[in-house]
């Protein structure tokens, strides 16, 4: 399988081939004050409550237990991955980003909004490391310094949940090595995302009950278990939070899919009570990082999540 590497393309035009070396890995920034210096974002598809009972899936109830979560958070319409996916880096609805349509295509260029990769090139140049399984997604990569997108998909049989994780794992190998991820990674992501559409593939063409759907349910867990091992493996586990949403609901919840966050700072075994959407997801990553949120957005942090959250202090949606 080929991964499309578009942020080291891009450092390679700036740069060219200059060799630089890069210290080993530190501590992220929060970690000593028990927040959180990193960030795992899993962005799933076809997951909703009813899968639990369905999976099993014990890495995805296990975070549930030990975070905050809500089952009820409102995810775009129209719930297609491409559409979905801007959202929710954008902190737009469609209608504000404007991408309606669910592939690639070239002539209309990347999303003109910024997305929460912008921002955190912004803030001292905070890495990022996105692997996506879609290729319409590619809509979304933008080439940015401090940015590394892989992308694969359905066109490539060969593009599991467990091909990505080796890849992951490779790249986590070469970013810790000293010597970077060849001539454009030179530190572990401080925000890294994976996308694991599998689950929403196989009940949209086997059904929601079917084997095939349960199997997939049970590959992303694996999954992402398994890249939780990498950061446990890495020494960066406890300064880690882990962030899970899914771009949509099975065929009896399209609209309403699963926020779950869990890690240091957050409140462990704890049901979110305000509105939530997929929309959230940028600014309440740039909380946990302890980043500025900027006002452009539609998106607004779930301050109720945090330990420091004042008791009673709900942040309510806005009307549009």
């Amino acid at each position: 399988m080929h991964l499309i590497t578009l942020g080291s393309f891009f450092l390679l035009a700036l740069f060219g081939n200059a060799s630089t070396e890069a210290a080993p890995p530190s501590p992220g920034p929060h970690a000593a004050s028990g927040s959180a210096g990193r960030v795992v974002l899993f962005v799933l598809e076809g997951v909703d409550q009813p899968a639990l009972k369905a999976g099993p899936m014990p890495a995805l109830t296990r975070l549930v237990k030990e975070g905050s979560a809500t089952w009820s958070a409102e995810t775009t319409s129209p719930s297609l991955p491409l559409p979905a996916m801007a959202s929710l880096l954008t902190g737009l609805p469609v209608a504000k980003h404007g991408i309606t349509w669910n592939h690639f295509e070239f002539s209309r260029g990347y999303p003109r909004p910024p997305t929460v990769f912008d921002y955190l090139d912004l803030s001292d140049g905070r890495d990022s490391a996105i692997f996506f399984m879609n290729e319409a997604l590619y809509q979304l990569a933008k080439p940015e310094p401090y940015t590394d997108y892989q992308l694969c998909g359905p066109l490539t049989p060969e593009c599991t949940p467990q091909r990505v994780v080796s890849y992951i794992k490779q790249y986590f190998a070469k970013a810790a090595s000293g010597h970077g991820f060849g001539h454009a990674i030179l530190a572990l992501p401080d925000l890294l995302v994976v996308h694991l559409p599998e689950a929403g593939r196989a009940g949209q063409a086997h059904g929601w009950s079917s084997k095939e759907y349960r199997q997939a349910l049970h590959s992303i867990d694996q999954a992402m278990g398994a890249v939780l091992d990498v950061y446990r493996a890495h020494g960066l586990l406890a300064e880690t939070a882990i962030v899970i949403t899914s771009l949509s609901g099975s065929a009896a919840s399209q609209a309403t899919v699963p926020w779950i966050a869990a890690g240091p700072g957050i409140k462990p075994g704890y049901t979110v009570r305000a509105p939530v959407s997929i929309i959230d997801t940028g600014a309440t990553v740039m909380r946990i990082l302890g980043l500025r949120t900027h006002t452009e957005w539609d998106s607004r942090p779930v301050d109720e999540i945090f330990r420091d959250e004042p008791a009673g202090r709900i942040a309510m949606r806005k009307e549009p």
